[in-house]
């Protein structure tokens, strides 16, 4: 008996800015566990030329895309998602989301409480929990007992270019750039119970959390400083050793076949991972606590 492999799942793409152009397109495209069927964007020459590179079809309204896809991906600002993934998930479609799940905690509770409603699946883009780098330093963090830890992700893309759009350089690093660490110190030494804020989100962030076990981590945050290439780095120590991820020389290519391969296998087994609305949540609490700290 031959076995046969599960169609492709036939994924709508919301956005045709350079995230979609450069990461969620051409992954999606590629398969072959998904099939990029369908594009729909605010400016409808954008979703044009999109889905003309990658053999899809640019609807000409949400209702269009859902009508021709599966399940929808996301490569829009934080508002818009919220907004339309609520939509997708009243209609029944699985969704690959991008970080951060809203603009604020009400919205991003607002797309996990409508994926739980509506029963479909939903996974978040965090694009470094998909490198076998980083699955292998997880891996590993899980036989230390780390006592604290500190963390820093920092490039110069506000400071000019595509990715200095307005609700980055509005809201800064920590709504883009901390969903990332966050997640990462919050899986390797254990729930995050409370997180500390000083600085400007625009310029460069320190943010103090303390772990439910008691162990202490750091996370320094900028994209708004000029390096080379940037740079994200973990270090775990703990009484017996230090454990260090490093994300140089780990590109995202290495991380997309996974995420895809992922991605179609909740779809067609209706089981959702742990990366879904509800961590993307949990991550946007956190982010909360320390927005409530620099107001403060």
């Amino acid at each position: 008996m031959h076995s046969t492999a599960p169609d492709p799942v036939r994924v709508g793409l919301i956005g045709a800015g350079p995230w979609a152009r450069d990461m969620h397109a051409p992954m999606l495209a590629a398969g072959p566990q998904t099939n990029l069927t369908a594009v729909w964007a605010r400016r409808p020459e954008a979703a044009a030329e999109l889905a003309a590179a990658h053999r899809a079809v640019a609807a000409t309204s949400i209702d269009e895309l859902f009508d021709s896809c599966e399940a929808v991906a996301f490569a829009v600002p934080p508002a818009v998602q919220a907004e339309l993934a609520v939509r997708a998930a009243r209609a029944g479609k699985p969704l690959l989301l991008d970080k951060p799940l809203g603009a604020d905690l009400a919205a991003a509770r607002s797309v996990a409480d409508a994926v739980a409603e509506a029963g479909v699946v939903s996974q978040m883009v965090l694009t470094k929990r998909y490198h076998p780098a980083t699955r292998a330093f997880l891996d590993r963090a899980r036989d230390l007992t780390p006592t604290g830890a500190r963390s820093c992700y920092l490039h110069g893309a506000f400071l000019g270019g595509e990715m200095a759009t307005g609700w980055r350089l509005t809201e800064g690093a920590l709504l883009d750039l901390g969903p990332h660490l966050l997640d990462l110190l919050d899986t390797a030494l254990g729930p995050i119970v409370s997180v500390r804020a000083t600085g400007d989100p625009r310029r460069w962030v320190e943010l103090a959390c303390v772990h439910d076990d008691g162990a202490v981590s750091q996370a320094s945050l900028s994209g708004a400083v000029r390096l080379p290439r940037a740079r994200t780095r973990v270090e775990l120590f703990g009484a017996d050793e230090e454990v260090v991820w490093d994300s140089n020389g780990a590109g995202h290519q290495e991380s997309w076949p996974l995420l895809r391969a992922e991605f179609a296998a909740a779809v067609r087994s209706g089981v959702p991972g742990p990366l879904d609305a509800a961590r993307g949540l949990r991550l946007q609490e956190l982010i909360a606590m320390a927005k409530a700290d620099l107001s403060a």
